[in-house]
């Protein structure tokens, strides 16, 4: 039997032989410790990298050269907003604030890839900016990438007024300028799975764009009055900034761009929207030149997000689920938008 040792035997010359059978170990038993142990190396790995980030918060961005002189001090600096701009300490802010502390930087070239995001936090990115380039006297040129629309055209708005530094690829989407607040309006769909919304506010107005409540007329009608005149109060900032960093743009033109209508690039010069046709090379050799340097005496630099050791090591970012839930409570948060978008609510943050 399994696990018995047996006796000696004999063999053909007479000599005794000793046979063992050991019992056979289950394979599941050892997969089961590596699977245990793969888990806990991942969970180990992932609160190692979260604590990595925590503890890096302030860490500055890494530098790397993009083109012109290698060696030269003085720097022309690519700040790029890409994706969806929330609100909050992003990659743009980071950026904006490493210019701020390098005194060797002697203009910028703004590289805008996004369809817009929040109203604030459009805002934020264009103030942050705009206060910058005062403080440091720094040039700016404006370099649009595949989409520059709404909030991205926003920030882009941040050039003191200066004329010839807002540079649009030849497929480049922009414009889009206006507002929106989103609603989705799914009470009844609920009423035909018999379920409510039985909230308790302090008032009408505490649960105004609530997909779930079930509105008067009368109410419906005062909340969309009261968010409409949100709408209109941002959309007249928009356009004051607008005018602020374009003003050859007289009120009339600026009223008939200002529909919330995207425009290709060829559309965008002929209306004022954009000063050149080019790509970001030649938004680099503006700059330069506004900076009063060459391309021997430039040295055109870019920057990259810190990553932890155990990123490195992975290849990849790890979420944390505090990240993620602060992107979920973002994305389900009512607000306002400079976006170029039929669904803000889905979209996540690039900023």
């Amino acid at each position: 039997m399994d696990g018995e040792r047996a006796g000696p035997t004999p063999d053909r010359g007479g000599n005794p032989t000793r046979v063992v059978v050991e019992q056979q170990r289950s394979r599941w038993g050892t997969r089961l410790a590596w699977v245990i142990a793969g888990v806990a190396t991942l969970v180990a790995l992932s609160s190692l990298a979260a604590n990595a980030r925590y503890f890096q918060r302030d860490a500055p961005l890494a530098e790397s050269w993009h083109s012109l002189s290698r060696t030269a001090p003085a720097k022309v600096a690519i700040v790029d907003v890409a994706g969806a701009i929330m609100g909050g300490e992003g990659f743009a802010t980071a950026q904006l604030a490493q210019v701020r502390r390098d005194a060797e930087v002697k203009a910028i070239v703004l590289r805008i890839d996004s369809p817009g995001g929040t109203v604030s936090g459009s805002d934020e990115i264009h103030d942050r900016l705009r206060r910058l380039l005062a403080d440091r006297d720094l040039p700016v040129v404006v370099s649009m990438g595949g989409i520059a629309a709404s909030g991205g055209y926003y920030v882009a708005m941040a050039n003191a007024g200066r004329e010839d530094v807002i540079f649009a690829e030849p497929a480049t989407l922009t414009g889009s300028i206006g507002v929106i607040i989103p609603h989705f309006d799914v009470s009844r769909l609920l009423e035909r799975f018999d379920i409510a919304d039985d909230s308790i506010t302090s008032g009408p107005l505490k649960e105004m764009l609530s997909p779930t409540k079930t509105r008067t007329p009368e109410l419906a009608d005062r909340e969309r009055a009261v968010l409409q005149a949100l709408v209109d109060d941002m959309f007249a900032r928009f356009k004051s900034i607008v005018k602020a960093g374009r003003p050859k743009l007289d009120d009339a033109a600026l009223d008939r761009v200002a529909t919330g209508q995207v425009f290709t690039a060829g559309q965008a010069l002929e209306a004022g929207l954009v000063d050149r046709i080019g790509f970001l090379d030649e938004a680099i050799d503006r700059a330069v030149e506004l900076a009063g340097l060459t391309p021997q005496t430039a040295r055109v630099v870019r920057y990259q997000r810190p990553r932890s050791f155990v990123e490195d090591l992975l290849g990849t970012s790890i979420p944390t689920a505090r990240g993620q839930m602060e992107t979920f409570a973002e994305l389900t948060t009512p607000r306002a938008w400079y976006l170029c978008s039929w669904w803000p609510a889905l979209v996540a943050s690039g900023r």
